[in-house]
């Protein structure tokens, strides 16, 4: 059991490339028909693994979707390093807008929706998930004020840049362009006070 433990961890070989087959096989089904309308089965099916690699590795459908939607959260979005806080905020929301418009993006964000309603397993994956989304975006912030730039709380940034861009996409409206994005950054950064 230690073996399979221990090969289960490693980041190459087989096992890597089982977790990215039953990762997309979710991401697939979740944009054909919606978190819950799926098996494990149809999971091992589409990715072409045994049922019973997915339930020894995940145990159930709901830490495997977590695992999937932390795994693409820390994948998909990098935190940039440009040097002031509205060229990285910038950079960062265009990134997430471009990672949520397409059709693996808004799978996940209905996957994170849904994940709230699949009991306590599914909470904790929708808090971990959470959680992730606020530590990036403390480290950009942080180094902000590192440098001496006011910043805003992460929770604003939820609330004034991606709130409105998950709210757009998850009701088909994802036209999120550059233009948006920037009004999006810059009517947050007008609330805070001046730089001395």
């Amino acid at each position: 059991m230690k073996e399979e433990q221990e090969r289960a961890r490693r980041p190459g070989g087989r096992s890597a490339r089982v977790r990215a087959a039953v990762h997309q096989a979710v991401m697939s089904l979740v944009a054909e028909r919606g978190y819950g309308a799926f098996t494990i089965g149809e999971v091992a099916a589409r990715a072409g693994v045994a049922d019973t690699s997915i339930y020894r590795r995940w145990g159930n459908l709901e830490a495997l979707t977590a695992d999937v939607a932390m795994a693409w959260l820390t994948a998909e979005s990098p935190i940039p390093d440009t040097g002031s806080l509205r060229d990285d905020l910038r950079s960062y929301a265009t990134q997430v807008a471009g990672d949520i418009v397409g059709p693996e993006g808004l799978a996940i964000l209905r996957l994170a929706v849904s994940l709230s309603a699949s009991g306590e397993e599914g909470e904790q994956a929708r808090a971990d998930f959470l959680l992730e989304r606020q530590r990036q975006l403390d480290a950009m912030l942080d180094r902000a004020r590192d440098r001496g730039e006011p910043a805003p709380h992460s929770m604003d940034v939820v609330d004034h840049i991606l709130a409105p861009m998950y709210v757009r996409v998850l009701f088909g409206l994802t036209d999120l362009g550059a233009d948006y994005v920037d009004g999006l950054v810059d009517h947050l950064l007008a609330g805070l006070p001046r730089e001395p």
